[in-house]
């Protein structure tokens, strides 16, 4: 049985509703009652096609937007109830990589301006100095100190996207939402990519949830999986077993549409 130190996320009857405009508006619910956890040190797999929710699942989980309805706990914390100074202090510890590393990176600034960033908003800094901590970073995705003073349209999108992952890692998280992060990205780049975050996740013990749409990728990458369909939770379970004995036609349908990854 989960202790409560094993569950580093909890999401119970999740609901996002939004108003249809109109002379008699009307509520569109893109998110109905959607629960699952994760546990610490492993990754949770969202996946359904474009317009399943899936997106606005993570945006929640971060509020950067507001639940209709539902809960959310992180580490403990009552997320939904957090005040605005507790909320600050508790997104240090949870952050997203979006799908486009293209629009994701600033185009104006150098790379160390957008890596440092995340330590000027939160008022933080390293102990080591930030010029150390800048190229400690970039190590860590697989650059070299000298992308500090380029800037990202001299990057490709592989190396644009370990940016993106250097930059989210700044303050040292716990949680990484992984929003379709290899969608953009050609075959090879993105198996690199994915490698990449395998690799960090072992290295800092990270708790990741991944979005996508391919079931091969979330059978490679997560430990479990969470199906949605038009806003509802119709599968969850262990990656393995839904992706080799999926119940619901739906999954089916997913593991059908995507091509299998290269041995």
């Amino acid at each position: 049985m989960l202790s409560e130190s094993d569950i580093l996320l909890t999401a119970t009857d999740l609901v996002k509703e939004y108003t249809r405009p109109g002379a008699a508006p009307s509520k569109i619910r893109v998110v109905d009652q959607v629960s699952f956890h994760i546990r610490r040190g492993e990754t949770l797999g969202l996946v359904g096609e474009s317009g399943s929710g899936k997106s606005t699942v993570a945006r929640m989980l971060l509020r950067l937007i507001e639940p209709t309805a539902g809960s959310i706990r992180f580490a403990n914390h009552d997320l939904l109830a957090a005040k605005p100074h507790e909320l600050r202090a508790l997104r240090r510890r949870m952050q997203i990589v979006f799908q486009d590393p293209y629009a994701a990176l600033n185009p104006r600034m150098r790379v160390q301006e957008i890596l440092a960033e995340p330590f000027a908003i939160h008022k933080q800094q390293p102990e080591q100095g930030i010029p150390v901590r800048l190229a400690e970073m970039l190590a860590t995705v697989g650059l070299d100190a000298s992308a500090l003073n380029r800037y990202p349209h001299e990057f490709s999108g592989g190396q644009r996207q370990r940016i993106n992952i250097a930059r989210a890692l700044a303050l040292r998280p716990e949680f990484l939402i992984l929003d379709e992060p290899v969608s953009a990205l050609d075959v090879s780049v993105g198996a690199q990519v994915i490698n990449l975050l395998r690799d960090l996740q072992r290295a800092h013990n990270l708790t990741y949830l991944f979005i996508s749409h391919s079931m091969p990728l979330v059978r490679y990458l997560c430990d479990h999986v969470a199906v949605l369909q038009r806003g509802k939770l119709v599968e969850l379970g262990p990656s393995l077993d839904v992706c080799e004995h999926p119940r619901e036609p739906y999954t089916q349908d997913l593991i059908a549409a995507t091509p299998h990854l290269p041995a």
